[in-house]
């Protein structure tokens, strides 16, 4: 008699919603910082009269997207914590830090950018770009950096992880 052996991956549907939310969520972002803000930065945005008013159009969308997904994984990440028997604290915290950055991103970073770039454009300063910008870019890409950092290892955790 030949025995026939499958090996099977034994998800649960919190687990893949969180793995789809944090790919989806992690790729998105790669794109829109590396991608598309460099090139519309290289192609003179910041000289533009309308960057700030397109800027923030860009994001608004953007960090929508972000708060759907950041519910979807620590909403998923607690269910989880429920149901699999090895789970680590560091976990949840991870979720919650993930959230805790997107909530910055869309209601602090991105009104601050915008009511900074639209000074520089009532004042048509764009040629300098004032000092507050730079500490928020560099705010922003910290955060994201950070973002990237724990939804990385929560994805490979996830990935990892058996059911």
């Amino acid at each position: 008699m030949n025995a026939i052996s499958t090996v099977e991956l034994k998800r649960t549907s919190w687990q893949t919603a969180v793995m789809f939310a944090l790919g989806f969520w992690l790729s998105a972002s790669l794109v829109l910082d590396w991608v598309i803000m460099p090139s519309l930065y290289l192609s003179g945005m910041m000289s533009q009269a309308g960057f700030a008013t397109a800027g923030y159009v860009i994001f608004w969308n953007f960090n929508r997207l972000e708060l759907l997904s950041a519910a979807v994984v620590l909403t998923g990440v607690l269910a989880l914590s429920k149901t699999i028997s090895r789970w680590h604290p560091s976990v949840i915290i991870s979720g919650i830090l993930l959230l805790a950055i997107v909530l910055l991103d869309t209601y602090f970073l991105t009104p601050q950018m915008c009511a900074v770039g639209t000074s520089l454009n009532l004042f048509g300063s764009a040629s300098a770009i004032p000092t507050e910008m730079n500490l928020l870019h560099s705010g922003y890409f910290f955060l994201e950096a950070v973002k990237l950092v724990a939804g990385g290892t929560l994805l490979n955790w996830c990935w990892r992880q058996q059911a």
